[in-house]
C-alpha cells in the first residue's frame, strides 16, 4: 500500500514498533496519532507533543524529571520528521531535527553531565558512558533515522559498561538539511574514530546504517567488530517503493543523485573484505521491494554470523527479546 493510500491509523500502526523502539510511550503514541484526521497533521502534531514535554521539563521539580522530559521531547521531535515525505515539509523536517538535537543536549546535561558533544566535518553526536570504558561502540542510523532514535540499543550498550557514540552522519538527523547521503561512509567512520581518540571501535548499524557499517568494516581497519540490524545487502532503484524513493531523493539532493547513491549500495564485492567479526540480524517480515536482506552478506563475510527471526519486522521492533540483548552481548564480548 502506498503512503498516499494509507489512513492515519494504517501509517501509525506500520510505525508502532519503530516508535516504541525510539522510546515513545506506546499509550501516548496511540493517543496522539489517534487524534489525527489525516497524515498532513503528522509533523505539527508530533512537534506539539514534543513541546508539551519541554514544558513539563521546565516545570519539573527535580533535575532528573526535567532531564527525562527533555529526552522524551527529543524523541518526539525526531519522530515528527518520519511522517510521509509528501506531508512533512522541509521546514518542519529541518526544524524538528534541530529541536530534537537541542532537547537531547539539555537532557544529557542534566542526566549524564559527563556526556560529550563531538562534531566533525561529516558528523555530530554524543559520546556517553564511562570515561574508562573498555571499548567504544558507534551507533549508526539509517536513511531517515538519527542519533535520537535508537534508544533501546543505546541503553542496552550503556548497561554493559560500554562507551557509546550515537551519531548523525551526512544526510541524517541534525545534518540532513545541510548535507546529503554518501555511500563511502567509511570516510565518515574514520573521522569519527579520529575524533574519539580510540584505537578501535565496534559498530552497530540499523536499516541503511547496516550498509554504512558493513562498508566501513570492509574499508576501515580500526573497526574491530560490527553488527547490522535490518541492513540491506544491495538496493535496486527500479523496484524500491515510491515512499522510499522520495526519501532518497530528498536525502541525496535530487533524483539522479538518489539513483547514483542506490547504485553504490551493493556489498557484493566488499563482503569478502570484512575481516572483523560480523553479526547480521534480519527479520522475516522485513520484505521491502528493491532491498536485498543480509543473509548473503553474512555468508560471504569471512567471520559472518547470521541471526534470522521469522516474525521480526523492519528494525525488529516487534521482536526485541529475540535479538537486542543477544546482539549487545555479542558486540560487548567481541570488544572486551
Amino acid at each position: 500500500m502506498s503512503v498516499a493510500m494509507m489512513s492515519v491509523a494504517d501509517f501509525a500502526a506500520a510505525n508502532f514498533s519503530r516508535a516504541t523502539g525510539a522510546g515513545l510511550d506506546a499509550h501516548e503514541y496511540q493517543r496522539v496519532t489517534g487524534e489525527l484526521a489525516d497524515l498532513n497533521q503528522w509533523g505539527e502534531a508530533l512537534m506539539r507533543t514534543a513541546r508539551a514535554h519541554l514544558t513539563r521539563a521546565e516545570q519539573a521539580a527535580t533535575a532528573i524529571s526535567a532531564g527525562e522530559h527533555y529526552q522524551v521531547a527529543a524523541r518526539w521531535f525526531h519522530f515528527a520528521t518520519l511522517g510521509p515525505q509528501a506531508t512533512v515539509t522541509a521546514e518542519v523536517d529541518a526544524g524538528a531535527a534541530v529541536e530534537a538535537d537541542a532537547a537531547m543536549g539539555l537532557a544529557l546535561k542534566l542526566l549524564e553531565p559527563h556526556a560529550r558533544r563531538i562534531e566533525g566535518p561529516g558528523f555530530a553526536g554524543w559520546l556517553r558512558g564511562p570515561a574508562d570504558a573498555a571499548a567504544t561502540v558507534v551507533v549508526v542510523p539509517g536513511l531517515d533515522s538519527s542519533k535520537e532514535e535508537f534508544h533501546d540499543v543505546i541503553t542496552a550498550l550503556l548497561l554493559r559498561g560500554l562507551a557509546v557514540f550515537a551519531m548523525d552522519g551526512p544526510g541524517q538527523g541534525v545534518l540532513a538539511a545541510s548535507s546529503t547521503v554518501r555511500s563511502d561512509y567509511h570516510r565518515v567512520t574514520a573521522q569519527v574514530i579520529d575524533a574519539l581518540g580510540v584505537e578501535r571501535v565496534g559498530l552497530i548499524g540499523l536499516s541503511l546504517g547496516g550498509y554504512y557499517v558493513a562498508e566501513s568494516a570492509a574499508r576501515e581497519p580500526r573497526v574491530a567488530a560490527a553488527a547490522t540490524v535490518s541492513g540491506p545487502f544491495r538496493l535496486d532503484w527500479d523496484v524500491l517503493p515510491p515512499p522510499v524513493r522520495q526519501i532518497l531523493i530528498q536525502r541525496a539532493g535530487g533524483q539522479e543523485a538518489g539513483r547514483n547513491f542506490v547504485r553504490q549500495v551493493d556489498l557484493s564485492a566488499l563482503a569478502a573484505q570484512i575481516t572483523c567479526p560480523l553479526l547480521v540480524v534480519d527479520g522475516g517480515l522485513d520484505v521491502i521491494p528493491g532491498v536485498t536482506n543480509g543473509e548473503t552478506l553474512a555468508r560471504l563475510a569471512p567471520r559472518g554470523e547470521y541471526v534470522f527471526i521469522a516474525h521480526g519486522d523492519h528494525l525488529l521492533g516487534n521482536a526485541r527479546p529475540d535479538w537486542l540483548a543477544a546482539t549487545t552481548d555479542w558486540i560487548s564480548e567481541q570488544l572486551t
